[in-house]
């Protein structure tokens, strides 16, 4: 079993707080580094929401088109 499917089983049942942790440490690292990295960050955010798991009904937001 690997440490991914670890943690999924961890956190089974408590995306909402995955979630959240996710988006408050993307915004601690966009802070960090005066947002010269944000494009990555909302990258990494999304796969790590998409494979720690999503809230029950949430879908991904396709991203902004310029």
């Amino acid at each position: 079993m690997s440490v991914t499917d670890k943690l999924k089983n961890l956190l089974k049942g408590h995306e909402g707080q995955v979630g959240k942790g996710v988006d408050k440490a993307g915004d601690y690292v966009d802070k960090r580094t005066h947002g010269r990295f944000g494009k990555h960050v909302d990258t990494a955010q999304e796969r790590l929401k998409d494979r720690l798991g999503r809230e029950p009904g949430q879908r991904r937001e396709p991203p902004a088109q310029p």
